[in-house]
Order: C-alpha cells, then sequence, then structure tokens
C-alpha cells in the first residue's frame, strides 16, 4: 500500500521566478556558501518569512497567550544563535538571508576549520563523517544551536578524526621571532635600496659635471 503520509514542500516559489536581479543575487549566495541547488535558498528565505510573519503578528497581541507565543519564538530564535541577548521582537524583522545560512551545520564545519571549502564541508557531513554531539548529521542545512556548535566534531572511527589527515585544514601560525625576523630583513632591504639610489644620484651628478666641463673647454 505504500506510506499514506503526503509529502510537502517545504518552501516557497517566488512569484516572480525570472527576475534577473535574483538570479544573480541567490547565483553568489550558491557560490558562498557551497549550496547544491536553488532550493537550499528557497527553504532559507520560507525559514525567515515565517518568523517574521509571526512576529508582526504577534506585535499588536498584548494577550496572555500572545506573550506566551512570543517567548517561545525568541526562545527558539536565540537558542539557534539568530539573535543576541537583548533582542526584542522587532529584530526579529531585520534578520537577513545570510544570518541563516551561517547557522548551518555546512557553514559551521566550514568555519570552525574541519575543511579547507564550503564544498568540502558538505562532502564531509554527506559521507558521514561528522558528529553533533552523539548525533551523526548527514544534512548540510541542519541549523546548529549555540549548545550544539561547542560539540561538533568528526566521528572517532573517521579518518579524518586524526590532524595529520592530508584532508584536513591546516593553518600555518607565523612565529613571533620569525615574524619579527621578516621585518628585520625587509628594513634591511630598505636600507639597502636607499644607499643604492644614493650612489647612482651621486654617479649621474658626477657625469654631469664632467659633460657641462667638457664643454667649457671645448
Amino acid at each position: 500500500m505504500g506510506d499514506p503520509k503526503k509529502f510537502r514542500k517545504k518552501y516557497e516559489t517566488p512569484a516572480h521566478p525570472w527576475n534577473k536581479t535574483a538570479i544573480e543575487e541567490q547565483r553568489k549566495v550558491r557560490k558562498e556558501y557551497g549550496l547544491k541547488n536553488r532550493r537550499e535558498i528557497l527553504r532559507v528565505s520560507s525559514f525567515l518569512r515565517k518568523y517574521k510573519k509571526l512576529a508582526k503578528k504577534l506585535v499588536g497581541r498584548q494577550t496572555e497567550q500572545g506573550e506566551k507565543e512570543k517567548q517561545q519564538i525568541m526562545g527558539k530564535l536565540f537558542r539557534l544563535g539568530l539573535l543576541k541577548p537583548g533582542a526584542i521582537l522587532d529584530d526579529i524583522l531585520g534578520l537577513q538571508l545570510n544570518d541563516v545560512m551561517d547557522r548551518r551545520l555546512q557553514s559551521i564545519v566550514y568555519r570552525k576549520g574541519f575543511a579547507r571549502t564550503m564544498s568540502q564541508a558538505r562532502q564531509f557531513i554527506t559521507h558521514r563523517h561528522v558528529l553533533v554531539g552523539d548525533n551523526e548529521i548527514t544534512t548540510p542545512t541542519y541549523l546548529v544551536s549555540l549548545e550544539e556548535e561547542a560539540q561538533i566534531r568528526f566521528k572517532e572511527n573517521s579518518t579524518l578524526a586524526s590532524e595529520e589527515h592530508p584532508e584536513r585544514a591546516r593553518v600555518q601560525k607565523v612565529q613571533p621571532q620569525e615574524a619579527k625576523k621578516e621585518a628585520e630583513e625587509g628594513k634591511k632591504e630598505t636600507k639597502e635600496e636607499k644607499s643604492t639610489k644614493g650612489e647612482k644620484k651621486e654617479i649621474k651628478e658626477a657625469a654631469e659635471k664632467n659633460v657641462e666641463a667638457a664643454k667649457e673647454e671645448a
């Protein structure tokens, strides 16, 4: 008989899908965040639209139920890191697409230095290398809470768990002594360049004097 559950779209399509400006902006977002397709942007846009609509609805509702719903919405967005402490309901209207994109698991894996690129972060997640707490998450679009962000790691039996793995991102840090040495070498080169320029200037002036003397003798 099959599954009787009816699956519904998790996003809404725009009224004018062939808007050139919107298409260009979406192309930039896809490239920046390593997205697979346009549907991921539409899901985030629908998420924002949903909570902004609820915020507008609750602004003028001064009832006990309204306050309860307000606290629930604000609490969820606080946990997801989309709102800062001390924010008010009106701040929900100021949320942008990038704010939600930055809270996706794919973005956080890349930002924490577990991957070299956004595309590589997506690959690690879909190939079941990443854990959030004790849960294996294979969805790059998963929204990570502030509590879960500190619990992101590679699986213990994954080869990527070793920092020596060639695919792991490595940040080369310049030691203070090496930085000081490079600065001194730069200053030394600058002094040598100045002395060379001075010598060239003296030679040029001497040559000009010799030419003038030769003209006077002639």
